[in-house]
């Protein structure tokens, strides 16, 4: 197969790869652009996924918009359901699973972030497991679920799990979250806090299984799930989803020999790679040092590199933007220290709490906010410190 040249191409198609190439296009940078993803490529907001089953929405209204439709809007050629095999950043060339090979000028990687497997799925019982992580995902679930009214084991009390789990509770399934922690949201609210989630959670009529970890998968007489927990408990299930957490997608790049962590692909402050005609977005970059997965930080990014990109170096800044968590059974804000802090200071009453990481001299470093207590979210944004100032 013969190679096609783009000047610029992009890798990944979620909220990072697309807002980069409609922000080059309003600053009218007319190169040409290809765009690659390994799945349908249609555009959608990734945190609408965790509210969709209580509206019933299918993943066709999550993503009204068309592939053909946002390729004749980016003037773009975008590549669907066929990732990158091999990335050559010396040579410039990529290889497609098809076969085709690409060259370009410049690349962006915004491959995002993939679900973390703590644990491997029996392959009995792998076809009722799920994860959603992209809109394919959300549509494989949505079928499963169909209208029935499931009994659901969510697996993961973190950001994902919890939203998922008011999610489907809402949309009237009969929801289990299983967690190894004590409490929901471990890495984002102090434990009182959490307490509280957990007590909306089970006054809404949710099942909790915390300080728990599946001993074992089988598959079910009636056709589900029996998973046996560590304590020797079950819990019978027609739906497994695992929420246990996304890790940075840097097995392309570490495999082209560009800087990697734990944390994502290596960039400075202008989003470029160990490799000058090389940059990374979104959930896949860590930015001297910041691994920042979420939408604020990302828009920031796509709105600096575009700039970057067009001839006006703009190194990306993130404010002090706290995590918004939708569960509206109680609802949440965190903004997770970063700095050393000497403790929480920790203020209300019921579901109505307030938590103040504050350092040894009183300085705020990070808050977290449950119930009527959300509404001083801007309040102590404008007192904590930057995420990257």
């Amino acid at each position: 197969m013969a190679s096609q040249h783009s000047a610029l191409v992009i890798i990944g198609t979620g909220m990072a790869g697309l807002g980069l190439a409609r922000a080059l296009r309003c600053g009218k940078d007319a190169r040409s652009l290809t765009l690659i993803s390994r799945d349908g490529g249609e555009e959608y907001s990734k945190p609408l996924l965790s509210t969709g089953f209580a509206k019933k929405l299918s993943a066709e209204r999550l993503a009204p918009k068309g592939v053909d439709e946002l390729a004749r809007e980016l003037d773009a050629r975008l590549i669907v359901h066929n990732p990158v095999v091999s990335l050559d950043v010396d040579n410039h060339c990529l290889m497609l699973e098809d076969g085709e090979r690409l060259t370009f000028d410049q690349l962006v990687l915004a491959t995002g972030a993939t679900p973390r497997a703590p644990f491997a799925v029996p392959e009995s019982v792998a076809a009722r497991c799920f994860t959603v992580n992209d809109l394919d995902d959300y549509r494989r679930l949505h079928a499963a679920l169909a209208d029935n009214k499931a009994r659901v084991a969510v697996v993961g009390a973190g950001l994902v799990g919890c939203e998922f789990a008011n999610d489907l509770h809402a949309g009237g399934h009969q929801v289990t979250l299983i967690a190894p922690e004590g409490e929901p949201l471990p890495r984002l609210l102090p434990t009182p806090l959490g307490q509280a989630l957990a007590s909306a959670f089970t006054d809404a009529g949710m099942t909790l299984a915390l300080k728990r970890t599946i001993a074992i998968f089988e598959r079910s007489i009636n056709e589900g799930v029996t998973l046996t927990l560590d304590d020797g408990s079950s819990v019978e299930a027609d739906i497994v989803l695992l929420a246990t957490g996304l890790a940075p997608e840097t097995s392309l790049a570490e495999a082209a020999g560009l800087a990697v962590s734990a944390e994502g692909i290596t960039v400075d402050r202008y989003l470029r790679t160990s490799h000058p005609d090389v940059f990374a977005l979104g959930d896949a970059a860590c930015v001297e040092g910041i691994s920042a997965m979420y939408v604020a930080p990302l828009q920031a990014g796509a709105k600096a590199l575009a700039a970057t990109l067009s001839g006006t170096p703009t190194a990306v800044a993130y404010g002090a933007w706290p995590v918004v968590v939708k569960t509206p059974l109680l609802p949440v804000v965190a903004y997770p220290p970063r700095a050393r802090f000497d403790h929480w200071r920790i203020e209300g009453e019921g579901g109505d709490l307030t938590a103040l990481a504050e350092d040894a001299e009183g300085r705020l470093q990070g808050f977290a906010l449950t119930g009527g207590c959300v509404r001083r979210k801007v309040e102590l944004s404008r007192a904590a410190p930057t995420l990257l100032g």
